[in-house]
């Protein structure tokens, strides 16, 4: 039979061991935790030649790499005129962008500094079109001599009181007087017939009738080289129709943006270049074309002056 005093021992030596274990444990996660918290890369790492460095900060470019462990390497500041907007481990900056580019209408919003790149912005009186943050190309804002509707901003163009609203609209009421005044006299002949004959005749009403049967009819374009009459036809479409045309058309915006660069504030060589990149791309029935998306797009009367400008065609494509 054990005595007591060799049970004690045992019992007391059991505490000693799991102290030791715990002891251990603790020591090595206080070593593992130091590790992390003594790693200087607060910007990320990245492999080289067998060695994790430390990447270059934002504003910074790496000109040697780190020679031990989690080191950084050599790095330096952007030189004047380049930057590096976040951290890295490239040979260089990147070049500043430039607002100073030629007819497309910018200035600098804020300077480049070594970490952000320059911010361009619309010269005074000029709108960027393209409806994103970074503009490339300003457009002049149109000027409204019959006054402004809606004044020009940073991305959209000047809404005139156009002087051709009123033009339109007297033509309407014209028209409206006009066909008052035809009903009228038609009217009064039928009268007169039936005051006559004991009944009116529908023979006056059927000019009428075929004139406007005439006017639902679609008009039929032949197929004919536009090239002799592009100046003609650019002068009868205008820009804003032109443009219209070249949109509906797939014509890129890229194209239409170099047509007003090239020829800026003139309207009718704007028109006439991007109606020679319509036509190349239409190829033979761009004639037949023009006609149809003219009139489908309520441009009838338009489509009627150029029908007569092709007219005076003698040559079929």
């Amino acid at each position: 039979m054990r005595s007591s005093s060799g049970m004690d021992a045992a019992s007391s030596t059991f505490p000693v061991w799991f102290i030791a274990i715990v002891l251990l444990s603790l020591q090595v996660y206080v070593a593992e935790g130091r590790n992390e918290s003594s790693n200087p890369c607060v910007d990320g790492t990245y492999e080289h030649s067998g060695r994790t460095c430390c990447q270059c900060n934002t504003g910074q470019y790496l000109k040697e790499h780190c020679a031990t462990d989690l080191q950084y390497g050599k790095c330096e500041r952007c030189p004047p005129k380049t930057y590096s907007s976040q951290p890295n481990n490239l040979e260089s900056c990147e070049p500043c962008t430039s607002c100073s580019q030629p007819n497309a209408n910018l200035e600098v919003k804020a300077s480049c500094t070594s970490g952000v790149d320059t911010k361009c912005q619309c010269k005074k009186d000029h709108y960027c079109s393209s409806g994103t943050e970074t503009c490339t190309i300003c457009n002049p804002c149109e000027e409204c001599p019959e006054g402004i509707k809606v004044a020009c901003s940073a991305n959209s163009n000047t809404v005139c009181n156009v002087k051709s609203e009123g033009v339109n609209n007297g033509v309407i009421t014209g028209s409206v007087l006009g066909s008052l005044i035809a009903a009228f006299v038609i009217a009064l002949i039928a009268y007169c017939v039936w005051k006559r004959y004991g009944k009116s005749d529908p023979t006056p009403s059927q000019p009428t009738n075929a004139a406007d049967l005439e006017m639902q009819q679609p008009l039929s374009a032949p197929v004919v080289d536009l090239l002799p009459h592009r100046p003609d036809i650019a002068k009868a479409i205008g820009w804003k129709d032109m443009r219209d045309i070249a949109m509906r058309s797939s014509i890129s915006k890229k194209d239409i943006d170099s047509c007003q660069l090239d020829h800026q504030n003139d309207s009718q060589e704007q028109t006439l270049q991007l109606l020679n990149i319509w036509i190349e791309k239409q190829g033979r029935e761009a004639s037949k074309n023009l006609i149809q998306i003219l009139e489908t797009h309520g441009k009838r009367a338009t489509a009627q002056d150029v029908l007569e400008i092709l007219s005076h065609s003698q040559l079929p494509a």
